[in-house]
């Protein structure tokens, strides 16, 4: 009799620890426990720690309702000003009511991922690639709200959803390389203008101090030239002074003036011819005789000389 006692002790000891380990579970702290009974959902879901349900009659999901990273796979598109790209993005969210994920999606992770693609492609469409380049944020805002909405009937929370790459054509690489170059070729030549400018007007400045103080223009010179000897070099640099050239330049001008005025007065008028003496009168004649008398006198004691006596 003993020996029966004894031996049912141990086959419902037996079977209470069988029990318990067929009903026995243990929910973690990040998990929540929903059970269903003979196919009806449960409530509340379980909580975190020990808890016990009907072998064979229960079942317990358990569902994580930590923060999940789920990587969206690229996918090309054409933005809104025709240019295709290809964008890549992550997702992270989380599960806020487990009955919900359980019981109103088959696989809340695959529905999520699929909602992430298709809202990344459509808002690739209604997009510039410049508000794809730059303006990150208020597109990632817009992809949060496209994949929330349906998610939130699947008892999961968008946390927030990033656009990680966004992959271009080369040809379009290198058309925006051309022109960012060109901008800031641009940017350059406007600050060597501004530096330019500056630079006149403090050289103007520095020209009137030196019109008040010739000598300060000539110790300029100086130091130039003490400047440029300081190298050891055999090149002489002699300073010409810009008046100089001026004065040239001006001497230059009044004499091609002064040819062109010449050349359209023409040639000098002939110089106007003498008039004709009157006939000598007999009378003028006869008297004019005497006085050239002593001359013909004296051409003609010169030819009666000898030869030896002539002057030379």
């Amino acid at each position: 009799m003993v020996e029966e006692l004894v031996v049912a002790g141990i086959s419902l000891a037996s079977a209470g620890a069988v029990y318990v380990m067929a009903a026995a579970r243990v929910v973690k702290q990040y998990e929540r426990g929903v059970v269903l009974r003979l196919g009806k959902l449960t409530s509340p879901a379980r909580g975190p720690g020990f808890t016990m349900i009907v072998p064979g009659v229960d079942r317990m999901r358990k569902v994580n309702m930590q923060i999940v990273t789920m990587p969206v796979p690229a996918q090309e598109g054409i933005t809104h000003d025709n240019v295709t790209v290809r964008v890549d993005a992550v997702v992270y969210f989380k599960v806020v009511d487990a009955a919900d994920a359980v019981v109103k999606v088959e696989d809340y992770r695959f529905a999520v991922s699929q909602v992430a693609q298709t809202s990344l492609r459509s808002i690739i469409g209604k997009s510039d690639l410049d508000d794809l380049l730059s303006n990150r944020e208020k597109l990632n805002q817009g992809l949060e709200v496209m994949i929330d909405s349906p998610a939130l009937g699947w008892g999961v929370q968008i946390d927030r959803v990033e656009i990680k790459d966004v992959s271009l054509p080369e040809t379009m690489k290198r058309s925006m390389a051309r022109q960012a170059e060109a901008t800031r070729d641009r940017r350059a030549r406007v600050i060597n203008a501004d530096a330019e400018l500056q630079a006149s007007k403090k050289l103007a400045e520095a020209a009137q101090a030196m019109s008040d103080q010739p000598a300060a223009l000539q110790l300029r010179l100086l130091q130039t030239v003490v400047a440029v000897a300081a190298e050891k070099n055999s090149t002489l640099v002699l300073p010409f002074p810009v008046e100089l050239l001026r004065f040239l330049e001006r001497s230059g001008l009044q004499a091609q003036a002064q040819t062109e005025a010449y050349e359209r007065r023409g040639p000098a008028a002939p110089a106007a011819r003498p008039e004709a003496a009157p006939a000598a009168r007999p009378e003028d004649v006869q008297d004019a005789r005497p006085e050239a008398a002593p001359h013909t006198e004296a051409a003609a004691g010169l030819e009666e000389l000898p030869e030896a006596e002539q002057l030379p």
